[in-house]
């Protein structure tokens, strides 16, 4: 099991930058961001090949602006430091998002290992 990691502004990048990488963008006032908190661990649990990293929005105000993060919770996933899909929802919930990051990792394996420069899904309600 890969222990979720916590990111800072200056360690997002390096973090994003191999593999395919699940960001998880919370806030601590955000009910929604901490109730799928057991739903993020249970990825992480679940699926060897995908890293998961936290970035909490109020510590990383100007990279939340730069990734274009309108809402909480989010969730981009990167393929190669290159951002492939994006969820958020402010009524988020675990069977979604889990459904969303399956049928994600599924066209990106299908897609093969060529696919970080195609954006697979944008979902924003």
């Amino acid at each position: 099991m890969k222990p979720v990691v916590d990111a800072s502004k200056d360690t997002f990048r390096d973090l994003v930058a191999k593999g395919t990488v699940l960001v998880d963008i919370w806030g601590p006032a955000c009910r929604p961001c901490l109730a799928l908190v057991p739903t993020v661990e249970t990825l992480a649990e679940t699926h060897d090949k995908l890293s998961i990293i936290k970035l909490e929005a109020p510590t990383a105000r100007r990279l939340c602006m730069e990734l274009k993060v309108m809402g909480l919770p989010a969730f981009i996933m990167f393929r190669s430091g290159t951002e492939v899909a994006r969820l958020s929802d402010p009524e988020l919930s675990a069977a979604k998002l889990t459904g969303w990051v399956e049928t994600t990792l599924a066209d990106l394996d299908s897609a093969g290992p060529d696919a970080s420069a195609t954006v697979v899904a944008v979902e924003q309600n």
